[in-house]
């Protein structure tokens, strides 16, 4: 049987990862929003995507928790550096040298802490937060999404009815997958292996946290990410063929790998492996539409890119932001109706756009960054603000028009700005 929650809600968000807890927080504090979150696992919880980008600073602000972070004891990152495939390091490039604000420092976090203190920031915030509840379905009526059933680790199934849901299940797109919404990104087919090393070598001082990309000769790409506890997150993003051509055996993958570049080799001798190895693959996509009546997408519910350039959290924090804005302006005007969400889609997915160019030169052979800001001096502002995820409302238009005399660009998709029935012409 089938019982309803007595409490019903303005706003119900599935997922409370970092999309998730950051539209509650804004919701629930700043728009005095009644908002129930529910999630299925109980936190804290594994998760990989540990390095913050500058940009993700600004969200974090809005919903109170730079100091919370500033004091959790994570890995302070100032740079990023780059390795070619010979283990020669590049000059790290330092945020401070770009931008006199206090983002030019952000932070390695591990992501158990991290989504933790997410989630406690919701509850705070008034939320109320729900763990160990599995969304079975959507509950629609008349074409509007109006709330879903769930089960609780009893067994025990309830409905939980609101004005508008938002979708934040993350890679488990729950809605998404319903709708058989997921478009694939045509080239950005690869996967990944990833896992953690104890005691890894780590570089000297304001480089100790420095996100590292390491490539593999014309195959892919090494991360290093040194976290606290002097834990070391290392993943390699290739090829599925290449990766898997002697076998599936992900810890004699890993081994093989770290041979490719001298060094990672280097760095990993020093420490010890820890736990287990993770795969995952395909992860580049996002949805055909933003939104449908009563309903809106964030986080990786709606896109994920290729981990490249550590965009993930950054648009999980951006979706989450902008669309609690947009959610709540939608409640103000009693019109839950998708057409609402018609900018919220346009918004993100320009920028989701701008980081897709990016990502698809870095994976051309014959592209270099330093090339493009030798011969074109007047857009090396630009490719550094796009790096650091200065995406949203901001034109690149003519750094890519420089880009692509290097690089074979892709054209925009035009997934995500559209909502179920409507599109942005």
């Amino acid at each position: 049987m089938i019982s309803k929650l007595k409490n019903d809600c303005d706003v119900l968000i599935i997922g409370a990862g970092p999309a998730g807890s950051t539209a509650a927080t804004i919701l629930s504090g700043e728009k005095g929003k009644k908002v129930i979150v529910l999630e299925k696992g109980h936190f804290p919880r594994y998760h990989v995507g540990e390095s913050l980008i500058p940009h993700c600073y600004d969200t974090l602000e809005r919903i109170g928790m730079v100091d919370r972070l500033n004091g959790a004891g994570f890995q302070s990152k100032q740079s990023v550096q780059f390795v070619n495939p010979d283990g020669e390091l590049s000059a790290p490039f330092y945020f401070s040298k770009h931008t006199d604000h206090p983002r030019a420092k952000t932070w390695q976090v591990d992501r158990a802490t991290f989504d933790t203190m997410m989630m406690e920031r919701a509850r705070e915030a008034g939320a109320e937060v729900r763990e160990g509840i599995k969304v079975l379905d959507f509950l629609e009526e008349e074409g509007v999404i109006v709330g879903v059933t769930a089960e609780d680790e009893s067994g025990k199934v309830f409905e939980v009815r609101a004005s508008m849901t938002m979708d934040a299940t993350g890679r488990d797109a729950l809605f998404q997958r319903k709708k058989k919404w997921r478009k694939r990104d045509p080239k950005l087919n690869k996967i990944a292996i990833w896992t953690n090393y104890k005691g890894a070598k780590r570089d000297p001082g304001v480089d100790e946290g420095a996100t590292t990309v390491a490539y593999v000769q014309g195959k892919g790409w090494f991360w290093n990410i040194p976290l606290k506890d002097d834990i070391v997150s290392t993943g390699i993003v290739a090829e599925r063929d290449y990766l898997y051509r002697d076998g599936r055996d992900l810890h004699a993958i890993y081994q093989r790998e770290i041979k490719e570049n001298k060094w990672v080799e280097e760095h990993l001798s020093e420490g010890e492996q820890i736990g287990e190895y993770w795969v995952t693959g395909e992860y580049s996509y996002r949805a055909e539409n933003c939104a449908t009546d009563g309903l809106l997408l964030i986080g990786d519910a709606f896109a994920f890119l290729d981990p490249v350039f550590s965009s993930g959290v950054y648009l999980a924090l951006t979706t989450g932001s902008l669309g609690a804005d947009a959610v709540a302006d939608a409640l103000e005007a009693n019109d839950v109706s998708a057409e609402r969400f018609l900018g919220y889609g346009e918004r993100v997915c320009k920028g989701i756009e701008w980081m897709r160019k990016l990502v698809y030169a870095f994976y051309d052979e014959n592209f270099s960054f330093k090339d493009v800001a030798m011969k074109y001096a007047e857009v090396r502002r630009d490719l550094t603000d796009c790096l650091i995820g200065d995406l949203i409302d901001k034109d690149y238009g003519q750094l890519f028009d420089r880009v692509s005399e290097f690089a074979e660009l892709p054209e925009d998709l035009p997934h995500g700005k559209t909502v179920a029935g409507s599109a942005i012409t």
